[in-house]
């Protein structure tokens, strides 16, 4: 990879303030995945610590729900049993690169199109496999509403390492992106992989969960009550993994989530990249719309580029 280990690499910290840029993405326009992907149960068993009786899985939109880009959000709700979805890129363009990807939705349910499926096909199209995890939800513990989802999340990664080799995966370029709460999900998840968070279960546990790379689209979780410092439980460090940064300045979930741990981040000596927006709102994932902050993605690939995330596969 292009990056520099963790204790040599400089610090690489950017704020933009964007204006209008391109084109709409092309891949983000509701085309389909062209391959149905493989799906696998994240536990062998039952998920640590659950004990929610739920009502079944399904999708919980309704007619009156609000729409994106004029189309409606898949809202999965009641998740018991968490899974991988596996979307693979054409041969011919897959660099070998992974992310994990966390819809959002409140920790009350999950934006799985919008936040997950069309994530994993901007991703093909770029030539990195795309893994929609769809982790456990409503949250199970008041007190960490976070707890379920990070579980499955340091699960998730450990999974796709140990299978890299099967999926013809780069176990070097094991990324992962969230939105919203899923931003939350996969922050806590590169910022506290020295942490184990459920007891082991197999020989999976025993990998790394540190993802190499981190995207966070208009993440929550990360602020204070009063928006004013990182909530206290956060341990950010040089061994964080380098991070992308995506958020709106109208948004209802404060800009200040992201600015805090982007400056955070600079201040231990970590590497991040952020791009604040003047207007967007939440919710947007990377439906086109006349907002600037939806050709994210464009800025996305060209820091993965950069990164070396996108080189050839080895």
């Amino acid at each position: 990879m292009k990056s520099m280990p963790i204790s040599a690499r400089s610090l690489r910290f950017r704020a933009v303030i964007s204006l209008a840029v391109g084109a709409c993405l092309a891949c983000c326009q509701g085309s389909v995945l062209a391959d149905e992907p493989l799906v696998l149960n994240l536990w062998p068993a039952e998920p640590p610590d659950e004990t929610a009786k739920l009502s079944p899985e399904g999708d919980r939109t309704k007619p009156t729900d609000r729409l994106i880009a004029g189309r409606r959000v898949a809202r999965i709700g009641d998740v018991s049993v968490p899974q991988l979805a596996v979307y693979k890129p054409p041969q011919a363009i897959d660099t070998g690169a992974v992310v994990v990807i966390c819809p959002g939705g409140g920790h009350h349910i999950l934006a799985y199109d919008l936040e997950g499926t069309e994530v994993a096909e901007w991703l093909n199209s770029i030539g990195v496999t795309g893994i929609v995890l769809k982790y456990r939800v409503p949250f199970r513990d008041p007190e960490r509403r976070y707890r379920a989802a990070l579980q499955d999340a340091q699960r998730a990664v450990r999974l796709v390492r140990g299978n890299a080799n099967e999926w013809k995966l780069d176990p070097r370029r094991i990324g992962i992106c969230g939105f919203s709460a899923g931003g939350e999900t996969a922050a806590l998840a590169s910022l506290m992989a020295n942490e184990q968070h459920y007891p082991a279960v197999d020989e999976f546990d025993k990998l790394s969960s540190r993802p190499d790379f981190t995207i966070l689209v208009y993440p929550a979780g990360m602020a204070d009550a009063d928006n004013r410092q990182l909530r206290d439980y956060i341990p950010v460090n040089a061994e964080a993994p380098p991070m992308f940064f995506v958020h709106a300045f109208d948004d209802p979930v404060s800009v200040q989530h992201s600015l805090l741990l982007a400056g955070k981040l600079s201040q231990v000596g970590g590497s991040a990249e952020l791009h604040v927006f003047a207007t967007g709102g939440h919710g947007y994932g990377l439906r086109p719309t006349d907002d600037a902050v939806t050709q994210w993605p464009i800025r996305a690939a060209q820091w993965l580029r950069e990164q070396g995330t996108l080189a050839p596969r080895p």
